[in-house]
């Protein structure tokens, strides 16, 4: 288990570098000239030589590069100049203090917005908490509903119902998820606003001037709906075909020779089988809800990681979009470590290499 876990958090971190190093001069090659973002096309040499010494931009690119990754690591290296200088910028404790070199171990330093001069971790940490939101709402919801109907497909394969839900949850796999947000804003937002009184947008907080932020948990339903209907088709569909071969299987047969009922059948001894892939596939799906929110948070003007990072691109804020980038990478890779875990504790067959 241990050696498993190792193995996987070295191949992780394999992944975040080569993702580290085709972000940074993706974006840097695309963009050669990033100080010009920061103040605008008018701006004075002194000023644009000022902004480019603040963020690096005065060294040669693969220097950039290595000082970018250095900002990244926990671990990092840097000439003893300003103590109180790098104490303000980085944060952390001082390992090893020489003459000309200070170690620090930190948190990884995801540098400074081009726009807001803020930090691109505290923007990514605010906005994360709605995308965490959103997405939670959305598995839970497809999963609920997904399993339910495919359970209600399994025991009644080939009738009117079964290739009912089939036929809806194929299609739901076919349409977009930018496009299923439109249907649903215009139709529950707009045509039926008198009997739903849902909003077309809309965030989770909003903020009355006289009394300040509050919670608008209503204007979740549409969002989370929107993302949640491709995976609500497929954990139906998976469910469905699961409980299918579970139900064929012996010891199925067996429990029902022995006079238990339907229900005792499904739950004790049907259900828990056939769930192990679904719930293996509900993790990877809430991995992909995490990083998939984009265009529905975009449409409907959602605070959430999606909706930072798509108005960092229109803007040109590089630290912001590159952060966002290397976030959505970990988590992918810290998810991904989950699942094969939990795979582990529901099906003890599987063996960890």
């Amino acid at each position: 288990m241990i050696a498993f876990i190792i193995k996987r958090i070295l191949n992780g971190l394999l992944i975040l570098i080569s993702v580290t190093t085709v972000v940074f001069f993706l974006f840097s090659l695309s963009f050669p000239n990033p100080e010009n973002m920061a103040v605008g096309q008018r701006t004075d040499v002194k000023t644009q030589e000022a902004i480019k010494k603040e963020f690096g931009l005065d060294k040669p690119r693969f220097t950039q590069y290595l000082l970018f990754l250095n900002d990244l690591s926990p671990l990092s290296f840097h000439q003893n100049t300003s103590q109180e200088e790098l104490q303000l910028k980085y944060g952390g404790i001082d390992l090893v203090e020489t003459p000309s070199i200070l170690v620090k171990l930190k948190k990884p330093f995801l540098r400074k917005s081009f726009q807001s001069r803020e930090n691109t971790s505290q923007l990514i940490t605010q906005s994360f908490k709605g995308t965490f939101i959103l997405a939670l709402a959305s598995i839970l919801i497809a999963a609920f509903i997904g399993i339910s109907l495919g359970i209600l497909a399994s025991l009644k394969v080939n009738s009117l119902l079964d290739q009912s839900i089939v036929f809806i949850t194929t299609l739901g796999i076919s349409v977009p998820s930018f496009f299923s947000a439109i249907l649903l804003a215009w139709f529950f937002g707009y045509v039926l606003h008198d009997f739903t009184h849902l909003n077309m947008t809309g965030s989770w907080i909003d903020i009355d001037p006289f009394t300040g932020p509050f919670y608008q948990w209503k204007n979740l339903l549409l969002p989370a709906l929107a993302l949640g209907v491709r995976p609500l088709a497929i954990f139906t569909q998976l469910t469905r075909s699961s409980m299918l071969e579970t139900l064929s299987k012996d010891f199925i047969k067996t429990a029902i020779s022995k006079g238990l009922g339907q229900r005792q059948v499904l739950t004790r001894h049907a259900l828990p089988n056939a769930l192990n892939p679904v719930i293996t596939a509900i993790s990877g799906w809430f991995a992909s809800l995490l990083a998939g929110a984009f265009f529905v948070e975009y449409i409907f003007n959602w605070r959430g990681l999606g909706k930072l990072t798509i108005e960092a691109l229109e803007l040109n804020d590089l630290p912001v979009v590159m952060g966002s980038i290397l976030f959505i990478a970990l988590l992918f890779v810290v998810i991904n470590i989950l699942v094969d875990l939990l795979y582990v504790k529901l099906d003890p067959r599987i063996k960890l290499s």
